[in-house]
């Protein structure tokens, strides 16, 4: 198969090579030309995934009707902020009705929308043929072969079994499938924004047990939000929820988890950003998170805390102080 993949940061390029190895024709887009000409040269993405080697099936290119030229699947995996800019700009050269795979994750700011949502607005006929790609799954990891699991969501699972087939490498990367779209984007955006707290919970050096309470209730807090928004409360039981929250809270190559530490240790947001050289989309998500819960009418104590520490200056010990401190309730609440 001919895959074009958007995105040649950490997750694009790991994503492309599994595929890659799994022997399709994969074109890997990247903005920037030196980038992608690197990528081609070296048969390596030294500067966001170093040490992982392309199979001669990849060729990378910074032109976009060059990657989606003859596609028979497209894999998105462009953070949340520059997605609609790049599918503006590669609506026009995507081959019609070819399964639409996402792999980003976050809200938009200001439309409040999901990746679904966003990709149907610029390319309507896609409404058909999208899935969600999600699932605990560190860029490095998957690109070193080991282990991992993820799910393919989709309201037609026809189209979610052939984005199982494609990705299927046997004791490496295990596909499981999902019609509910919904529920595996908000999982997969909510869990950044709890990773920011958990991040600065062990920054303020709080402990196992106060990480586990912040998982379990940013768990609750999630579900709440996908049931509003039409989804089932039991996908959160599975790989999109709690696989990816658990390993995003506790994993050090958490970029999230990392944000939320610097500032558990003092540091301001800009100068943890400042050296950071890979997105962490909590931080957008965490205010598009607050806004959705405020227009929705849902519950979100701990985003809202994360929220106010990342834009109001509140303080993480303040935060946590805050969290502990609500009115009791049923723990179903």
């Amino acid at each position: 198969m001919k895959i074009a993949v958007l995105g040649s940061g950490s997750w694009g390029s790991a994503l492309a090579k599994v595929l890659a190895d799994n022997g399709h024709a994969v074109a890997l887009w990247g903005r920037r030309p030196e980038l992608a000409e690197a990528i081609q040269a070296t048969r390596e993405n030294a500067t966001f995934l170093p040490g992982a080697r392309f199979a001669d099936s990849l060729r990378a290119t910074s032109l976009l009707d060059e990657a989606l030229d003859g596609a028979e699947m497209l894999l998105v995996a462009v953070p949340t902020h520059g997605l609609r800019e790049v599918l503006r700009a590669s609506a026009g050269f995507i081959p019609r009705g070819i399964p639409l795979v996402s792999a980003t994750k976050g809200i938009e700011q200001n439309s409040l929308e999901f990746v679904h949502e966003m990709i149907a607005a610029e390319v309507p006929w896609s409404e058909k043929t999208f899935v969600a790609l999600s699932g605990p799954s560190f860029a490095r990891e998957v690109a070193a072969g080991l282990p991992t699991v993820v799910v393919a969501a989709a309201r037609d699972l026809a189209l979610a079994r052939a984005v199982q087939e494609a990705f299927w490498t046997d004791d490496r990367f295990r596909v499981y499938l999902s019609d509910d779209v919904v529920g595996v984007e908000v999982g997969g955006a909510l869990k950044n924004v709890v990773a920011i707290a958990a991040g600065a919970s062990d920054g303020l050096g709080y402990g196992h047990n106060t990480r586990a309470a912040l998982i379990t209730r940013g768990l609750a807090e999630i579900a709440r939000l996908t049931m509003k928004m039409g989804g089932d409360a039991l996908t959160l039981a599975g790989l999109a929820g709690m696989g990816d929250l658990v390993l995003t809270c506790t994993g050090d190559l958490s970029r999230n988890r990392h944000v939320g530490f610097e500032l558990g240790q003092g540091k301001s947001l800009t100068e943890i950003l400042g050296g950071m050289r890979q997105v962490a989309e909590g931080v957008r998500t965490a205010r598009s998170a607050w806004d959705l819960a405020q227009r929705e009418g849902v519950s979100m104590p701990i985003t809202e805390q994360v929220y106010l520490a990342l834009y109001h200056d509140k303080t993480p010990r303040d935060a946590m102080h805050d969290l502990m401190t609500r009115a009791a309730g049923h723990e179903r609440d």
